[in-house]
């Protein structure tokens, strides 16, 4: 019997209804969307076996993702990771944000758009948009906007997300997807034994709160040096300040792309032989161990512990708006704000 297209996926405090909606390939690959953050809720793909794996965390419905704070699968916006000092000058005009990660503005503020209902505009067998309409002033940002995701999956097991916007000021805007992934299965544990490669010279180092000093510091001869593949769990608790700030690995890459749609980083387990590569058109990607998971209920009653997972944000710099060497976040009045980014999934031979 076919799966439905469009199931429902609970109800929020407030009595919204939610719904999920799915995608499937001929190879099996099915991606379970909600309207609830426009979030990626299960990702399933296949492993060396042939065997499908859930490869994303996350939670049963709505209601735990409401609850949650972990941003399991989440779009988010209008600004991912954090803005130093929670304010802003555009225009020679100042912009106070929520301070809501000590003293800085984390993900935008409590307000954050993954814990809103987005519209569905569109919907095919092999895509779903979304769009949420962000007023002016909308966590402390300026302009209007109606934003657009659109999750699309092909034949060749790649989940492409594409971002859409046209401010009606001149704005910030740094969208990113928070996907915790593992590649053996949602609730198999931690990932400290996946390898990566992330195709980046340097990297953002950062205060003992997340903020870069806006320094770019060459990865040669550090434990942040993954040009060549290096296994997660190899140097994670190395003596060397930026883990030791971040708890493990949470931090800003520059990559090498120079703006065009490339192929940036992968991530292979060998047990179960999958490997994801990561394509974007961003300039950083924040690698993040889920250093700060603690035992958080998931998914078919999971529990998901410290680094079971690892996200790969792709993004404009964290504090950008702050460093005039990074690059800009800033979105001209009029100018339309169009990024992708693309998870490919592959078995090893």
């Amino acid at each position: 019997m076919e799966e439905k297209k469009v199931t429902t996926f609970g109800s929020t405090k407030d009595g919204a209804e939610t719904h999920l909606y799915v995608l499937e390939n001929k190879n099996g690959v099915k991606a379970y969307l909600t309207d609830y953050g426009a979030a990626l809720v299960r990702l399933f793909v296949p492993d060396k076996d042939g065997n499908l794996r859930d490869v994303v965390l996350g939670y049963d419905d709505a209601a735990g993702y409401e609850r949650g704070d972990a941003s399991f699968g989440a779009t988010v916006g209008r600004n991912a990771n954090r803005i130093g000092g929670a304010q802003l000058e555009i225009g020679g005009k100042v912009y106070k944000l929520e301070k809501n990660d000590n003293d800085n503005n984390l993900h935008s503020g409590t307000h954050y758009y993954n814990k809103r209902v987005w519209e569905v505009k569109e919907q095919g067998d092999d895509h779903v948009t979304f769009v949420l309409h962000s007023p002016d002033k909308d966590q402390g940002y300026p302009g209007a906007l109606d934003m657009y995701v659109t999750y699309t999956l092909d034949e060749d097991n790649t989940l492409t997300i594409r971002y859409e916007a046209v401010p009606d000021q001149d704005t910030v805007i740094n969208m990113t997807n928070h996907s915790y992934f593992n590649l053996n299965g949602h609730d198999s544990g931690t990932v400290l034994g996946h390898k990566v490669t992330v195709n980046a010279d340097s990297f953002t180092p950062a205060d003992q709160y997340s903020i870069p000093t806006g320094e770019i510091r060459s990865v040669e001869g550090t434990p942040m040096d993954f040009r060549a593949g290096r296994v997660l769990g190899d140097e994670i608790d190395a003596d060397y300040e930026p883990l030791r700030f971040g708890m493990g690995y949470d931090h800003n890459w520059v990559l090498k792309n120079e703006g065009r749609f490339d192929k940036v980083a992968e991530v292979v387990s060998e047990e179960s032989g999958i490997a994801m590569e990561v394509y974007t058109d961003l300039p950083g990607v924040q690698i993040y161990t889920a250093n700060f998971l603690d035992g958080e209920p998931g998914k078919g009653g999971a529990s998901y512990i410290k680094r079971s997972a690892v996200c790969l944000e792709t993004q404009y710099f964290p504090d950008a708006i702050h460093h005039e060497n990074f690059p800009q976040p800033l979105c001209k009045k009029g100018e339309k704000y169009d990024t992708r980014t693309a998870y490919r999934f592959l078995t090893l031979d």
